[in-house]
């Protein structure tokens, strides 16, 4: 039943419900992504834990959300029940083994994992804006923003940072707006409510240092075996924007640091977006185009990337379209609208001459699915009907004991659960505003004693009393203005260590997919 090269998804049915041929995923279409779709109850989420098991075991780093709390099994033993023993007798799957899983477990929230951040900046302004909900007026303002914390030296590390930076744009409204374009502080203040309303959602604590490095989702063990990431999501679905918008962020992070590979044996990380349709809702059209783009182009690097949804209706054509590997579990059709996805879902299967695919995939039961996976030169092959083989790890989830257990001899253990504040906008705008308070006394101390004040610290951008002074009679070298530079050199050193402000190359890269996009 198992072959090298080849990840065995179950065994397809004839039409006189005998058993008809294994049914595999190739690994070397495995970074063509792919799509798991079905009702609830009808079984996706243990064909993704039996995709996730057989990446795994073919050296294959898979990363995958945990919704609904169940997946956590895959790092404990399989336990044998019945009908798991009655599936794998009537698939033929001997001998059936049971096995336990290299799993790390991650949480925004630091409850049930390793805690996961990112910066600010990282985030990039369109995906912050698709965050926060910003409107039109609102996203230019935290372009704008982002804008002035590059020329003016402002790393944006975490909430108070663009707190900070909000407030001060607020203040200087009609300075910087002959500046850098109209801002608004109506829209300042629309911002600054919105953070406010993230932080008591929890997203403070995704905003921060030590951000996370893609490398820890990518490790394999000594056996060869691909680690497993499984993301605590229970508690984050009750912000399903964040959700969403952190495994964006995910995807164009692994875009930028991942190199060109062209279409390797295996593919170097596997990706499971569940509940795909969170990322998609309400999206504007340009944030799916990025989408779409960035799924068409991650195949390169390695990556495959594999959403999971109730209805094939949830993800754009445009993103449909790239989604080579396809389980599609039994769907209802009893709304216009559930009768449309029907009938889209076998629509973009390759014909069985043996079925009708619209009438079967209203008629399959749990643990079964229509199956077409890329094949030869890479074409889809035909469907099948086919029964899922079951999971070789445990079915359901583990203890909160054997979680802390697994989470103690993580590979990640103790990097990430300590916060590291450094110097940032927050601390360098105080800094500045006290030295301009301080600046502002002595001009008032020397202007009653009839005295000028020397020195200054040359900021530039308006609100902070020190800027330029006007040309004295005697003539004075001009300072050349280099403007804001990045460091780029020094961050590439340090970001392996502690991941800083990014460099103007890496996140023009992200911000060109994913960032500060014109409209």
């Amino acid at each position: 039943m198992l072959q090298d090269g080849k990840l065995y998804i179950g065994t397809s049915r004839k039409p006189d419900d005998t058993n008809d041929k294994p049914e595999y995923l190739e690994l070397k279409f495995g970074n063509r992504h792919g799509l798991v779709t079905g009702a609830t109850g009808t079984g996706k989420t243990v064909t993704l834990q039996i995709l996730a098991e057989g990446f795994s075991n073919a050296g294959v780093p898979v990363f995958c959300a945990d919704v609904k709390g169940d997946l956590s099994g895959i790092g404990a033993m399989g336990e044998a029940k019945d009908f798991l023993e009655k599936r794998a007798q009537q698939i033929g799957l001997e001998p059936y083994d049971f096995q336990e899983f290299p799993v790390i477990f991650w949480d925004l929230f630091g409850e049930k994992g390793h805690r996961v951040r990112t910066t600010i900046s990282e985030m990039g302004p369109l995906l912050l804006s698709r965050l926060m909900n910003a409107t039109d007026a609102q996203e230019g303002v935290i372009n704008i923003a982002f804008k002035i914390a590059d020329q003016g030296g402002l790393p944006l590390l975490d909430l108070k940072d663009l707190q900070a930076l909000l407030n001060y744009m607020g203040e200087n409204a009609s300075a910087l707006s002959n500046q850098f374009g109209f801002i608004s502080k109506a829209s300042v203040g629309s911002i600054q409510r919105e953070l406010l309303i993230l932080e008591q959602q929890g997203a403070v604590q995704f905003f921060g240092e030590p951000a996370l490095k893609i490398s820890d989702i990518m490790r394999t063990t000594n056996d060869g075996r691909g680690a497993i990431s499984v993301l605590a999501a229970d508690k984050l679905m009750m912000n399903p924007r964040l959700y969403g918008t952190f495994l964006l962020w995910m995807l164009s992070e692994l875009f930028e640091v991942l190199p060109e590979v062209g279409d390797p044996e295996k593919p170097k990380l596997v990706f499971f977006f569940d509940e795909a349709h969170l990322l998609f809702n309400d999206a504007p059209k340009v944030l799916i185009e990025r989408v779409e783009q960035v799924v068409r182009l991650i195949r390169s690097k390695g990556v495959g990337v594999y959403f999971v949804t109730q209805n094939p209706l949830d993800v754009p054509e445009t993103v449909l379209a790239q989604l080579g590997n396809r389980v599609q579990h039994a769907l209802r059709a009893y709304t216009p609208r559930e009768q449309k996805a029907v009938k889209t879902a076998a629509d973009t299967f390759r014909p069985n001459p043996d079925f009708d695919c619209a009438t079967v995939i209203t008629q399959l039961g749990t643990g079964e699915a229509l199956v077409s996976t890329l094949e030869g030169k890479g074409a889809p092959s035909m469907v099948e009907r086919t029964l899922i083989r079951p999971p070789a790890s445990r079915l359901g989830p583990i203890s909160d004991a054997e979680r802390q257990d697994i989470m103690k001899v993580s590979p990640v253990a103790g990097l990430y659960d300590e916060d590291f504040d450094r110097e940032s906008a927050y601390e360098i705008l105080m800094a500045r505003a006290k030295k301009a308070a301080d600046a502002a006394a002595q001009q008032a101390e020397a202007d009653q004693a009839g005295q000028q004040p020397s020195g200054g610290s040359r900021w530039t951008l308006p609100g902070f009393g020190d800027e330029e002074p006007a040309a004295s009679s005697a003539p004075k070298q001009a300072k050349p203005r280099t403007g804001y530079q990045r460091e780029t050199v020094a961050e590439a050193a340090m970001k392996s260590v502690a991941r800083t402000v990014a460099s103007s190359l890496g996140r023009a890269l992200v911000r060109g997919i994913l960032g500060s996009l014109r409209r």
